[in-house]
């Protein structure tokens, strides 16, 4: 059975590394409109990989002959009982916890993150230039922010692709700064950009980290034909039954819901994975 709940947390920052890539999404000339995401691609195919549509693969580009996927480079998204959360298409995990966050204003969803024991995954996919990648520089622009802040960050090759590994500053419950242990992965595909944010055991554990970065090599992003601006974040939706239970929850007399607020953990300035209000879906 599949299990559906909402925390509301107010007043809270976003994930680190979304402002540097969201920010950056009016820069450059809007993408013009591609062609459909329908069919499926052969060799050389553009969207394929390695094909015609595919930006050309950077020093420590990740081969994505195994994923993460276009979805034109798939038969059925579904397969393997992915998740359709629009722009992505995620693959379910035995004992998942799936969180997709929410942007308070908009009540858009902003991101998705996979939970799976003490590690998790953040994922976002973002559009991106037809002719080139744009995690190199989105790599740099992280790394310079969590500098800024007082954090560290460095670089390192993977299965992958360039990763960066990064300590961030985070507020302790005793109120004494610590640092949190993340890793930043991203993929560049045909006119998208997928980025990945390790935290918990995933981020310095690689036995506990493989199977979330399956869970990432896993994903199809659908791109969709519609002009957007390189690094515009690609829309993401809640899943359809989470749509229900969500407004069935609406529904429900506002003193049953009062205490998501005062039962839900605080959350630490740069934590990734602990922001706004979240659709949390128990597999």
């Amino acid at each position: 059975m599949t299990v559906f709940g909402r925390r509301r947390k107010k007043g809270e920052d976003a994930a680190p590394g979304t402002d540097e890539v969201v920010a950056s999404a009016a820069d450059g000339a809007e993408d013009g409109p591609g062609d459909g995401d329908g069919g499926s691609a052969g060799p050389g195919a553009p969207g394929a990989p390695g094909g015609a549509g595919a930006p050309p693969r950077a020093a420590g580009a990740v081969d994505r002959s195994g994923g993460p996927f276009d979805v034109t480079e798939v038969d059925d998204p579904a397969e393997g009982g992915r998740v359709d959360l629009g722009g992505i298409w995620l693959p379910g995990v035995q004992g998942m916890e799936l969180r997709v966050e929410m942007d308070q204003s908009s009540q858009q969803v902003v991101s998705v993150a996979a939970v799976l024991g003490q590690g998790a995954v953040q994922v976002q996919a973002f559009a991106a230039p037809r002719t080139e990648g744009v995690w190199s520089d989105v790599r740099r622009e992280i790394a310079q922010g969590i500098l800024g802040q007082g954090g560290r960050a460095g670089e390192r090759q993977s299965a992958l692709g360039t990763e960066l590994l990064a300590e961030v500053p985070v507020r302790l419950p005793d109120g004494q700064v610590g640092r949190q242990a993340v890793r930043f992965v991203g993929v560049d595909g045909p006119r998208w950009f997928l980025r990945g944010v390790f935290s918990g055991v995933a981020a310095v554990d690689p036995a506990a980290a493989e199977p979330l970065e399956a869970l990432f090599r896993g994903i199809v992003v659908v791109r969709g034909g519609t002009a957007m601006a390189p690094r515009e974040p690609i829309p993401l939706r809640l899943p359809p039954q989470a749509q229900v239970d969500e407004d069935q929850q609406e529904q429900a007399p506002a003193e049953e819901g009062g205490a998501d607020d005062a039962g839900a953990p605080a959350r630490d300035d740069l934590k990734p994975f602990e922001r706004g209000p979240e659709i949390t879906e128990v597999r």
